[in-house]
């Protein structure tokens, strides 16, 4: 089985931050977006990855062969970002005939991906969320399987949202339905949409059951990003490093940081993960992600998000702040 995961798009809903990193590389609870995705897969048994770039798409790559050299990886080159369809119609000769995993590279999930892999039926993750109009539905029969999906509905006759992680068996029958969608330029809200090529193998007979995933995490802004950043930190508090004892500083568990930084006369927690090589002094700083090698001095940050290489002082506020930023408030 290999393991696709498209991380072409530009992440608009998270600028500036996506001007200078790509959105599968922001930090995320002392990782990142992409390596979490991977080290579950890993985990899972999966060695083989298919990762369609395109935006910043060369950082994605240098990033994946310098953490993960043991793994078979391909990259493939999204130049027009025509939808998720696409993209994975793009990966048609790299999988060939193999079963696939595909995870969308902003979707995190708690579930358990070895039972979707042995699955003997493709699988579709889903999740009942109160508002379905932003995201594929699936439809269920009393059966457990699926009888219909659909993009993004203005009149939804299911709350099962469809999470992102799909277990395709049949391959040949998906590229085929991907390849006639876009022949045809069958879209759906101006995209080609894979949730289009499923619907089309359902129509031809092909089985989905619906897997009921624990918990979905949305990475895709920045409010829902800090939240996320707080429920992971929490979940990987026993696997984090410990906290070096910083001078005159004050740890509010859970945190993260990273290696090389210089923290004195402040308080950090909860929920704060900082990257590496960072420097805070007489500051308090909860409830967000500080990038690495930023300097933080005399500043009081909660719920903000702070990109790499900035520099803050002087300043009590919530931020949503790039890299190679520089600030001064006095």
């Amino acid at each position: 089985m290999k393991a696709i995961i498209p991380v072409a798009g530009a992440g608009t809903k998270l600028r500036p931050h996506t001007y200078t990193q790509p959105k599968a590389l922001i930090p995320l609870a002392g990782k990142t977006i992409l390596s979490i995705i991977i080290d579950q897969l890993v985990e899972a048994g999966i060695s083989e990855f298919v990762f369609v770039v395109g935006y910043l798409g060369e950082k994605i790559q240098h990033y994946v062969e310098k953490k993960y050299p043991t793994l078979t990886c391909h990259f493939v080159q999204q130049n027009s970002r025509e939808g998720t369809g696409h993209a994975i119609l793009l990966t048609r000769e790299v999988v060939g005939t193999d079963e696939i995993l595909i995870v969308l590279g902003d979707t995190i999930v708690e579930t358990d991906l070895k039972e979707i892999i042995a699955a003997p039926v493709s699988q579709l993750c889903v999740k009942k969320v109160d508002d379905p109009r932003n995201f594929g539905v699936a439809e269920m029969l009393d059966s457990g399987n699926i009888s219909r999906v659909v993009e993004k509905p203005q009149i939804p006759k299911s709350n099962l949202a469809l999470v992102g992680v799909y277990k395709i068996r049949e391959t040949a029958q998906l590229y085929s339905c991907l390849e006639d969608n876009y022949q045809r330029q069958i879209k759906s809200h101006d995209e080609f949409q894979l949730t289009d090529a499923l619907e089309c193998m359902i129509q031809h007979g092909v089985k989905f059951n619906a897997f009921k995933v624990a918990n979905w995490f949305d990475c895709g802004r920045k409010d829902t990003l800090l939240d996320t950043n707080a429920t992971l930190l929490k979940k990987y508090k026993a696997a984090n490093n410990p906290v070096l004892p910083y001078e005159n500083t004050i740890i509010i568990p859970p945190v993260s940081i990273g290696e090389g930084c210089n923290i004195k006369n402040s308080i950090i927690g909860p929920n704060v993960a900082i990257g590496d090589n960072t420097v805070v002094s007489y500051s308090i700083v909860k409830d967000s992600i500080i990038g690495s090698f930023s300097n933080l001095y005399e500043v009081v940050l909660k719920s903000s998000l702070i990109g790499s290489d900035a520099n803050i002082r002087g300043l009590s506020q919530s931020l949503n702040i790039g890299d190679n930023t520089e600030i001064d408030l006095g």
